[in-house]
């Protein structure tokens, strides 16, 4: 049984509340660090955890922290993308339904760090139900004088809002998100300059993910070292990991970084096989924004290394024979999934969610849903399977923000290792659309994003 950080008191009756999180050791960390802890010794211990970020990127916490701009009398600022929109991605609207206290007391140990007095949470608009849950949890926390004036006699002051987002995808690439908080279309800002220099209103920010903001209440507690310990190599302690598709047991699991790709899918203590004992033919590992890989590289790299759960053995082989841990999105696809299908259905997602500011996404996103279609519907040539690779190559890297990326690899990955599938289409049009294809489960089993 792996440890369990985040999620040790899941299933403790009321833990839901402030008084149950208290009784099993909450805020623990807001007293330590306002207590005992100056801003920098917080950033210190977040930087040897070698926490890396949770929302997708993976890019190391406390270096982030390190940037922030520091001017003389100008505000800053800690905003937690709560905007979850990733397909296949339901981890961080678990920890806030669950554990709402284990994110509002990260926010003010994160907010400490980074001398920010004012801190907003801001969720996906159709998250109501978790706007609720935490706007009740900040007030349990403001009642025990956690939040607003002089907290716990230090003299550090903390606001905390949540902030309804304006229910697209793009609101989750930080830039759009500080633009909706500010009240304007969620459109990505050109970077540089980066949001740690001139970020909410023009003033130094650190955006970070839920998972990474509660991830930051067991490291004060127990301190960096001990959770590098946790892990292995640059993947340090644990992660969450958001299961669904054919599996017997979908549902979040909060993993140690180091599982071995096979024991997580076959494992009872995880998702506990395939289902109705079929074989596995495919899986995106980290959301439906990175490349899929097929059976024979998910439990072996290219190079013959057990495939394991982090950073870097998931993306051994670079995108020719590897893929992303991302946001921990694991959809698995069993021997009856169409790829091609999945294929179009991403890119139906990424289409609608284009924000339309770059020609590349706006227009590519557009044909590489229109080629799909053709192809799954028994209309495509060969051709089309050629164009399709042309249009993803010239969508990546070509646009403001990665949106265009996040549609472009999928097809990528899908033609590479799946191409004698999408040849299959054209080659047997009518059989194609008799054939009963599945269509895999990629988000929250309860509340799919996309039908």
């Amino acid at each position: 049984m792996g440890r369990k950080l985040l999620l040790e008191h899941i299933n403790e009756p009321g833990i839901n509340t402030f008084a149950v999180y208290r009784q099993k050791g909450g805020y623990r960390a807001v007293e330590k660090a306002l207590k005992t802890m100056s801003p920098d010794d917080v950033v210190e211990e977040v930087k040897k955890s070698g926490l890396r970020g949770r929302g997708g990127a993976g890019f190391p916490t406390g270096l982030k922290w390190s940037f922030l701009a520091k001017p003389e009398g100008v505000p800053r600022y800690l905003v937690c993308n709560a905007d979850e929109s990733e397909p296949g991605t339901f981890k961080d609207r678990y920890l806030m339904t669950h554990i709402p206290h284990a994110l509002i007391e990260g926010m003010i140990v994160s907010s400490y760090a980074l001398g920010a007095h004012t801190s907003y949470i801001y969720v996906r608009g159709e998250m109501m139900p978790q706007i609720r849950i935490l706007e009740q949890a900040i007030a349990e926390a403001k009642a025990a004088g956690l939040l607003g004036d002089n907290i716990l006699g230090t003299g550090y002051n903390l606001e905390i809002y949540v902030q309804p987002g304006g229910g697209a995808y793009i609101c989750g690439e930080e830039t759009a998100l500080l633009e909706s908080l500010e009240g304007k279309r969620g459109n990505p800002r050109i970077k540089p300059p980066f949001p740690a220099i001139a970020g909410l209103y023009g003033c130094p920010t650190v955006v970070n993910n839920v998972e990474s903001i509660a991830a930051t209440v067991p490291i004060i507690n127990d301190g960096g070292e001990e959770y590098a310990k946790i892990g292995i190599e640059r993947s340090t302690g644990t992660k969450l990991i958001s299961a669904s598709g054919n599996i017997n047991k979908p549902g979040v699991y909060e993993i140690e970084l180091g599982v071995s790709v096979e024991e997580f899918i076959y494992s009872d203590e995880y998702c506990g096989g395939i289902t109705n004992g079929k074989s596995l033919k495919a899986l995106v590992a980290g959301g439906s924004s990175v490349p899929i890989l097929p059976a024979n590289l998910i439990t072996k790299t290219a190079a013959g290394n057990s495939r394991l759960m982090t950073y870097e053995s998931l993306a051994e082989g670079g995108f020719q024979s590897g893929t992303m841990l991302g946001s921990g999105g694991f959809i698995v696809y069993d021997e009856d999934q169409c790829i091609v299908r999945n294929t179009w259905n991403f890119a139906r997602f990424y289409h609608h969610e284009s924000c339309g500011q770059c020609s590349p996404c706006r227009e590519g996103t557009g044909w590489m849903e229109k080629v799909l279609h053709k192809i799954e519907h028994g209309h495509g040539t060969m051709d089309d399977i050629d164009l399709l690779w042309d249009i993803q190559r010239k969508i990546e890297g070509n646009t403001i923000c990665p949106l265009g990326d996040a549609a472009a690899w999928p097809v990528a990955a899908a033609i590479r290792h799946f191409r004698d599938e999408f040849e299959w289409h054209v080659l047997n049009p009518q059989e194609s659309q008799q054939r009963n294809y599945g269509l895999a489960h990629y988000a929250d089993p309860l509340e799919p994003v996309v039908q």
